[in-house]
């Protein structure tokens, strides 16, 4: 049985959804990333919705690969700063480092992200055939065949994305238990990375760049599909 699981960030900490041989099997909530890395031993892989891997000194290729290919929905993917501004304690020192490094401010809901991606990131340091980074937009997109017209909090969005992962075998249940508390789209989400990671696990996913940018430390930054 290949066994994997699709992880997105939500508010209140991450929600995951488990895939056995492409089908679903659970989704539970965690408040750390390592809880469901240890919760989900025996998985091939995991994918998470977090940019894993950073360059020295510009932006990756990876996002602007991927929000091309994203069309109407090109506004979920932020930019992912050099690794060095993470670093820095607070926006106004990181925006202050980003334009040192890349002559460009940075993006707000980028930094949002920082405990996420540095908790991600060590995990992947640790684990790096277990987590790749995937982007949910991009799955549903290479589903659809085509960018979907409908964001993904509106009626018409989460119709289509529920419709997308049936039709892909994946039948989320309407009774998800405990992780039922977490919003609609963050579980979809789930729910496509885990299918890029069961196309992962049986060799069937490409990467956005192809091959991954390697940042010259030998970390190598891609999104999958």
């Amino acid at each position: 049985m290949t066994r994997v699981i699709g992880v997105d960030a939500y508010a209140l900490g991450w929600v995951a959804v488990e895939l056995h041989d492409g089908a679903f099997a659970r989704a539970i909530l965690a408040t750390t990333l390592y809880e469901v890395v240890v919760n989900g031993s025996g998985a091939a892989v995991i994918g998470v919705d977090v940019p894993l891997g950073m360059m020295p000194d510009r932006w990756r290729v990876a996002d602007a690969l991927v929000a091309e290919q994203l069309g109407p929905r090109r506004g979920s993917v932020s930019r992912i700063p050099p690794e060095p501004v993470w670093n820095e304690p607070n926006f106004a020192a990181a925006n202050k480092r980003c334009r040192e490094l890349t002559s460009q401010g940075l993006n707000r809901q980028a930094w949002s992200l920082r405990r996420k991606v540095l908790e991600a990131n060590t995990l992947w340091q640790r684990h790096p055939t277990l987590l790749f980074e995937a982007h949910p937009e991009l799955s549903f997109r290479t589903m659809a065949g085509e960018p979907l017209e409908h964001a993904r909090k509106t009626w018409a969005g989460q119709n289509h994305r529920r419709q997308l992962l049936a039709c892909n075998g994946i039948d989320v249940p309407d009774n998800l238990g405990p992780a039922g508390q977490a919003p609609a789209h963050d579980i979809f989400d789930a729910a496509a990375i885990a299918w890029t990671a069961h196309r992962r696990a049986t060799g069937e996913a490409y990467s956005s760049p192809s091959p991954p940018e390697d940042n010259g430390n030998g970390v190598y930054a891609a999104i999958w599909a």
